[in-house]
C-alpha cells in the first residue's frame, strides 16, 4: 500500500505493514528478543487485566448501581470483548510492536497515529500509576491484620487528599521498573506467577463469599435505573484495561501471527467469567449499606466482605496479601506496554532516539525504562487515584473505538493482505464495538473530557514542533516506508 503521494497532508501519511513485518524481522542489530510463548502471552494479558480493576473498582461501582453492578461488568464485559476481536484480527494482519498504535498508523496514517498513542500512553502510564496508588490501602490492610501496623497516612496519600506524598505507590513503580530492565523473559516468568496466585485467590474468594449468600441483598436490583448501571459500567472498564498489552510486544512473542490472537480471546474469556462470578459473590454477600460502610472507612472491599461473612480475618487477611501480588503485576504489565509504545514511536521517528535504544545484555530498552518508570512514580507519588483512573478510560475507549474503525477501514484498504484471524459477523461486530465504545464515553464526566482535550492540544503541540519533521516517513525517500532501526547500545 503506498502512502499519500506528496500533494497530501503530512499528517495523512500511512506506513506500509509489509515494510514494517519485514524491519521487524529484518533487523540485525537491537532486535528484541523473541522469547514469549503463548502461555506467557496469555498470562501477560491476565496479569494486566486481572488487579485493580477487581479488586478496587467493585467498590466504587456499586454505590452507583447496586447489585445491578453484575450487569455492568457484563456490558464492560461485551465492549472489551468486541474490541479484543478487532485488535486480534489486526494483530494477526501486523503482527509488529505498537499495538493499535501501529494499525492506525498504517490505516489512517500518521496524524492518527500520534493522537492514539497519546491515548495509549494514558491507557498504560496513568493506569500504572493509577493501581500504584491504590497498593498502599491493600498494604495496609495486609500490614494491619498481621502485624497490626498501618504507614501513616501522610506518606499514603497525595497532597490533594491531606498527605504529603503516597510512597509505596512510588516504591512499587521503581522496583517493577528494575524488573523490566532485567529482561521481558524474566519479567514474563514472574508475571505468570503472581497470575497463577491472584487468579486462585479470587477463585477462593467466589468459594468463601457464596457461603454468605442472602437472595434479599440483590433488592433492588438497580435503585438508581438503568442510569446508575451506565455510570457504573464506565466506571468499571478501568477493570478491563490491559488486554491490548498483548498486542503492544509482538516483535518479542514466538509465532505472533498465532498467538498474538489466541491469547487476546482466552485472555478475555477468563477475565470476564471471573468477573462475573466476584460481582455476582459480593453484592450477594454485603449488601449496599455494607459497600457504603466500606467506602466511608476506606476498607479493602473484598477483603471486608469475606470478614464479615467469616467472621474471622484469615481469609480477608490472604486477599489482601494477594491483592498487593496482583497490583504489583499490573504495574508491570502497564509499564511494560508504555515501553513498548514508546520504543515504536521513536523507532517511527516521533519520539527522540533514546527511547529505541536496546541493551545488548538484557535486549530491553534501558533509557526508555527509566525514563517512563521515572515519570509514573511522580504522577502516582502526587496524584489521586480517581482523577488518574477517568482519564484512563477515556484514553483506552478512544483507542478501543478506533481500532473498531480501522477493521472496517483496512478490509476495503487491504482486502488482499494475509489474515490468519477474522472478526466474526464482519462488519456487524467492528461497528457494535464503535457504538458501544462511543456510549461508554458519553457516560464519563465533563472534567475529564476537558482534560483528555488538553492531552490531545499537547500531542498536537510535541507533533508539529518534533514529530512531523522527524518522522520516518517525512525523512525517508520513499513516502510508504518507516525503517528506522534500534540503537544498540552497551
Amino acid at each position: 500500500m503506498a502512502a499519500p503521494g506528496k500533494s497530501s497532508p503530512r499528517w495523512t501519511r500511512r506506513v506500509s505493514p509489509e515494510v514494517l513485518i519485514a524491519a521487524a524481522e529484518q533487523r540485525a542489530e537491537g532486535r528484541l528478543k523473541r522469547s514469549m510463548s503463548l502461555t506467557q502471552l496469555t498470562a501477560l494479558g491476565l496479569g494486566s487485566v486481572i488487579g485493580t480493576g477487581i479488586f478496587f473498582i467493585l467498590g466504587t461501582a456499586v454505590p452507583q448501581s447496586g447489585p445491578g453492578v453484575i450487569l455492568s461488568f457484563v456490558i464492560a464485559g461485551v465492549t472489551a470483548g468486541l474490541a479484543s476481536l478487532c485488535f486480534a484480527e489486526l494483530a494477526s494482519a501486523i503482527p509488529v510492536s505498537g499495538s493499535s498504535y501501529t494499525y492506525v498508523y498504517c490505516i489512517f496514517g500518521e496524524g492518527a497515529a500520534v493522537a492514539v498513542a497519546w491515548c495509549l500512553l494514558l491507557e498504560y502510564g496513568l493506569s500504572a500509576a493509577a493501581i500504584s496508588v491504590s497498593w498502599g490501602m491493600y498494604l495496609n490492610d495486609f500490614t494491619s491484620s498481621v502485624f497490626g501496623f498501618t504507614f501513616p497516612q501522610a506518606l499514603v496519600s497525595s497532597p490533594s487528599e491531606g498527605g504529603i506524598l503516597n510512597l509505596p505507590a512510588m516504591v512499587l513503580v521503581g522496583l517493577c521498573t528494575l524488573l523490566l530492565i532485567r529482561g521481558t523473559s524474566t519479567s514474563a516468568t514472574v508475571n505468570f506467577i503472581m497470575v497463577i496466585a491472584k487468579v486462585a485467590v479470587l477463585v477462593m474468594f467466589v468459594a468463601v463469599a457464596f457461603t454468605a449468600f442472602d437472595s434479599g441483598n440483590l433488592h433492588p436490583f438497580a435503585p438508581h435505573g438503568m442510569a446508575g448501571i451506565n455510570a457504573a459500567t464506565a466506571s468499571i472498564f478501568f477493570a478491563y484495561i490491559g488486554f491490548d498489552t498483548i498486542s503492544t510486544g509482538s516483535e518479542e512473542v514466538k509465532n505472533p501471527q498465532r498467538n498474538i490472537p489466541l491469547a487476546i480471546i482466552i485472555a478475555l474469556v477468563i477475565v470476564t467469567t471471573l468477573y462475573v462470578l466476584v460481582a455476582v459473590a459480593a453484592v450477594g454477600a454485603a449488601s449496599l449499606t455494607d459497600f457504603d460502610r466500606y467506602n466511608a472507612t476506606n476498607q479493602a472491599v473484598l477483603s471486608a466482605v469475606l470478614n464479615e461473612a467469616t467472621g474471622t480475618h484469615v481469609w480477608g487477611s490472604v486477599l489482601a496479601a494477594t491483592a498487593v501480588i496482583s497490583i504489583f503485576s499490573v504495574v508491570l504489565v502497564g509499564l511494560y506496554g508504555q515501553t513498548r509504545i514508546m520504543y515504536s514511536m521513536s523507532r517511527d521517528g516521533l519520539l527522540p532516539r533514546a527511547f529505541r535504544r536496546v541493551n545488548t545484555g538484557t535486549s530491553t530498552p534501558i533509557s526508555n525504562t527509566v525514563m517512563v518508570g521515572a515519570a509514573v512514580a511522580v504522577v502516582a507519588g502526587f496524584v489521586p487515584l480517581t482523577t488518574l483512573a477517568d482519564l484512563t478510560s477515556m484514553g483506552t475507549l478512544v483507542a478501543f473505538g478506533i481500532v473498531c474503525l480501522g477493521v472496517i477501514v483496512f478490509r476495503r484498504q487491504r482486502p488482499d493482505i494475509t489474515r490468519p484471524f477474522r472478526v466474526p459477523l464482519y462488519p456487524v461486530t467492528p461497528l457494535i464495538g464503535v457504538l458501544f465504545c462511543a456510549f461508554l464515553i458519553t457516560q464519563l464526566s465533563n472534567v475529564v473530557f476537558i482534560a483528555f482535550g488538553c492531552t490531545m492540544l499537547l500531542a498536537a503541540i510535541i507533533y508539529l514542533v518534533h514529530g512531523r519533521k522527524n518522522s520516518t516517513l517525512a525523512t525517508s525517500s520513499q513516502g510508504d516506508t518507516t525503517t528506522a532501526d534500534s540503537e544498540k547500545v552497551q
